[in-house]
């Protein structure tokens, strides 16, 4: 006598909760990512910015050429976990504010895209930080790792960026603000690793092509100003209409 097609049916069932658990996820990863347009310029502007020299970056290349690639690796994954600390304590503290007061939350938008805006100027003004240091003195790679983290951790200019520059990608209104603020601190603390990845295999290129040809740093400068500048003016407007 043949079965009925139930029983027929290859697999284990699968019970109404396990159906509810797997059509809750996409909601649930919906309350931390943002809109795709968001998403994307997101990234555009975190690309330009691990691209930007900087104290990390020089201690990147400093303990690459100085030390090993494996010392430049490990301050990278220090200064990611910086980082990713920052994200954390970020959001937390900003969906706090956003829960004291939309208004005071808007107003750090406001303030926070002139401050991008300041440090697209800036970028023109003095230029990019890129000092390197041939004879740091190997460091177990422990010690090289906890200076990566501290020199992100620590920067005054970090925190004020981050505390500005999440904001900007999130509504006062959206319920879960502080979930896509903090994503997006780790996509951010994620896109500088292959970034900088290449930089520790061809430090010694970079160092020389940096001392030789100057305008490469100032290229990097303009690219940083443009798309920081033109992005942060864009979020002025928007936020004073």
């Amino acid at each position: 006598m043949p079965l009925p097609p139930a029983q027929r049916a290859s697999g284990p069932a699968i019970g109404y909760g396990e159906v509810s658990l797997v059509s809750a996820a996409p909601a649930m990863l919906a309350d931390f990512i943002p809109a795709l347009p968001v998403l994307a310029t997101f990234v555009t502007a975190s690309l330009v910015l691990a691209l930007t020299p900087g104290p990390d970056m020089t201690l990147f290349l400093s303990k690459t050429i100085a030390q090993s690639k494996l010392a430049g690796l490990a301050s990278i994954a220090g200064a990611s976990m910086g980082l990713v600390i920052h994200s954390i304590l970020v959001a937390a503290g900003l969906s706090v504010l956003l829960a004291a007061s939309v208004v005071a939350f808007t107003v750090l938008k406001v303030v926070g895209a002139l401050y991008l805006v300041y440090l697209a100027i800036d970028a023109l003004r003095h230029g990019s930080s890129l000092n390197l240091d041939r004879k740091l003195p190997p460091e177990p790679l422990r010690i090289v790792f906890l200076k990566g983290m501290l020199i992100d951790l620590l920067n005054p200019k970090v925190i004020i960026f981050f505390v500005t520059f999440l904001p900007q990608f999130v509504s006062p209104h959206d319920p879960h603000a502080a979930k896509k603020m903090l994503f997006l601190g780790l996509v951010y603390a994620v896109i500088n690793v292959p970034i900088c990845s290449p930089l520790i295999l061809f430090a010694d290129r970079i160092a020389a092509l940096l001392k030789r040809s100057p305008k490469a740093t100032r290229a990097v400068d303009y690219l940083f100003a443009t798309v920081l500048g033109g992005f942060a003016v864009k979020l002025v407007l928007t936020q004073t209409k």
